[in-house]
């Protein structure tokens, strides 16, 4: 039987770019499993995808699992772009390049073996995880920011 999980993710950035955080809640059945961390120089987007691809690393069978997340830009360029990106040897639609390739790389990895459902919530809204998603990278991001001098 295939374990059905939910992956509720978020990145922050201050500054963009800047130092940054990322963070993903697993839930399975009862059990809870939070993750963070950040990178000193960084934007955004990539802390929203690196949320979902070390969310993603820590699972080690398929899965059906129901990501949350309240970045347009990943599930758009998961569900909507990624497969003509592949086509085009990972080149837009424009004939430029794809930025954030290698995680996008990442990404694309990671849901091999998984059957995924993406849901956008609204961030910042009344979506107790995804708060506590925002809580966790903004941690990661300010824990970052202080070893910078």
């Amino acid at each position: 039987m295939v374990k059905k999980v939910t992956l509720i993710t978020d990145g922050s950035c201050l500054g963009n770019p800047g130092p940054g955080g990322w963070a993903a809640i697993l839930r399975f059945g009862p059990q809870t499993k939070e993750l963070s961390g950040g990178e000193p120089e960084t934007t955004n987007n990539r802390m929203e995808m690196m949320a979902v691809i070390e969310g993603l690393r820590v699972l080690k069978e398929p899965c059906e699992i129901a990501i949350e997340i309240d970045s347009e830009y990943v599930k758009n360029g998961v569900t909507q772009w990624m497969d003509g990106w592949k086509k085009r040897g990972w080149m837009t639609a424009a004939k430029k390049p794809v930025k954030n390739q290698d995680l996008w790389q990442k990404i694309d990895a990671a849901l091999a073996g998984h059957t995924v459902q993406w849901t956008w919530v609204k961030g910042h809204a009344e979506h107790a995880d995804n708060n506590r998603c925002d809580e966790l990278a903004r941690e990661a991001a300010n824990a970052i920011r202080a070893v910078r001098f």
